[in-house]
């Protein structure tokens, strides 16, 4: 009798303890699938599983530009602003261009610049310190002096036209070029360059910087592993390496006139403007140049490679510039640059259907209300730009490259709700005039100087970033040789 009521209240133990774990796991799921949000209503939408979300087929890639079907779904199901869980985070997506532009007039007052994690954690001192409007307005300023309209036509004109010949006629010798990861170092050079005055040439130098920029690439979320760890450790590298340029050139009597000197230079009266805070604003300026510049000069010249018409075009506009000049070998003219109205039409359809990002992020630090649902205070919002650039609505047979669709368009370089390749409100990118540009520079030589014949890849879709996947592998040939 002893044993049978030994194995009945074992049995019964057993059966209470599974009950609590049913009814607290049930809890867990409810309360994740319908999170707080006090005193208001949240957008509709799903949470997916616990712990993952929806970030499974948020990754899921897509092969094409078009609008990621992620977004697709949910917008035919829920509308144009819906909630969800990423990479283990809540978060509001807006494929909405009225409620993206109110948020980018937000910045400051309810949201804040957001990255992911991984980005966070090698950035996020910098990028949160610029939360400081007196810090933003110094950083923005500073930017424009090197990387603005002014500098551009007085100084880094003839200092792109160079760089790019030279690169251009460096691939040309080759047999094959993989056209992202070269321009990516073109980019780089040409940036670090004007930043710091650092020297190409230089390949001890450069490859520390080139394995700590490859490995954050690499990282696109925060999750712990080889990767991570390999990212640390060679950003311990890139610091060391940058804060000893830095302490060298702060030692020295020769003044080079770039952005390392001004900086220097404040570091004497600005208490913010540490060493720390220099070397990681530095990396940042120098990854949003590259990786941007880079993805988007990528695309243009894959879409070059597949419409001739438009290489025609482009053609046809600089042999109008050639025929008006005494020398047509004589550099570039920023009033000849200015002109060039259908090398400025392919750069923004380019950019139209780059969105090389799956949004833009921004961390919601005041409860936001709008249209009846409440974004609570510590959530993030995804503004999809793709959702915009891609829109039937807005743009007719949008995955077609036409960049004869901004003909009748007006100025195209403020940014308006329908056109945001460089995100808008305080947050403007002012890097915008630079990456123009050096797009519209590289485009001009290549066309005009230099042949290509695609070798395989170049095929655009997003994973969910904009990829090229195996990547695009070129030969170049300069046209004399040819």
């Amino acid at each position: 009798m002893m044993p049978m009521i030994l194995m009945l209240n074992t049995w019964s133990v057993f059966l209470f303890f599974v009950s609590l774990l049913t009814i607290g796991f049930t809890r867990y799921v409810y309360r994740w699938r319908n999170p707080k949000c006090d005193g208001g209503k949240l957008p509709p939408g799903s949470m997916g599983l616990p712990l993952l979300g929806e970030t499974i087929q948020f990754f899921i890639p897509n092969n094409s530009l078009d609008m990621p079907t992620f977004f697709k779904k949910r917008l035919a199901r829920y509308g144009a602003l819906f909630k969800t869980n990423l990479v283990f985070h809540n978060v509001v997506v807006s494929l909405d261009p009225d409620f993206n532009h109110f948020i980018f007039q937000q910045e400051r007052k309810s949201v804040q610049l957001w990255y992911m994690d991984s980005f966070w954690d090698i950035f996020g001192k910098s990028i949160d310190a610029t939360a400081d409007p007196y810090v933003l307005k110094y950083f923005r300023n500073c930017l424009l002096n090197q990387f603005g309209a002014e500098t551009i036509k007085e100084t880094l004109l003839p200092k792109i036209e160079v760089t790019v010949n030279r690169y251009l006629r460096t691939w040309s010798t080759q047999s094959s070029v993989e056209v992202k990861a070269s321009i990516t170092r073109m980019v780089f050079d040409l940036t670090a360059q004007h930043l710091f005055h650092y020297d190409p040439m230089d390949k001890n130098v450069g490859n520390v910087f080139a394995d700590f920029f490859d490995s954050v690439m690499a990282v696109p979320i925060n999750i712990p592993g080889t990767t991570h760890h390999k990212c640390m450790k060679n950003k311990k590298k890139a610091i060391q390496l940058m804060k000893d340029i830095l302490r060298e050139r702060r030692d020295s009597t020769e003044k080079k006139g770039d952005f390392l000197d001004q900086v220097i230079e404040d570091m004497k009266t600005l208490e913010f403007l540490t060493e720390d805070f220099v070397v990681y604003f530095i990396f940042g300026v120098l990854l949003a140049s590259f990786a941007t510049i880079s993805t988007n000069l990528t695309l243009a010249f894959a879409l070059l490679a597949d419409h001739p018409a438009v290489v025609k075009e482009l053609l046809e506009e600089q042999d109008n510039f050639a025929k008006s000049k005494d020398n047509p070998d004589s550099p570039l003219t920023w009033d000849e640059y200015k002109s060039m109205t259908f090398m400025s039409q392919v750069i923004h359809e380019t950019l139209r259907m780059a969105n090389m990002f799956p949004g833009m992020l921004r961390k919601v630090i005041k409860d936001i209300h709008v249209n009846g649902y409440t974004i609570p205070k510590g959530w993030t919002i995804m503004l999809v730009t793709s959702a915009i650039h891609m829109s039937p609505e807005k743009f007719p047979d949008p995955q077609t490259f036409n960049p004869w669709r901004w003909n009748d368009v007006g100025d195209t370089n403020a940014p308006s709700r329908d056109y945001i390749p460089f995100g808008g409100g305080l947050r403007h990118c002012v890097g915008a005039d630079f990456s123009k540009a050096i797009m519209a520079i590289f485009m001009r030589i290549l066309i005009t100087k230099f042949s290509w014949k695609k070798i395989k890849g170049g095929n655009a879709y997003r994973n969910p970033a904009l990829s090229f996947g195996s990547g695009f592998h070129v030969e170049i040939s300069e046209k004399g040789q040819i």
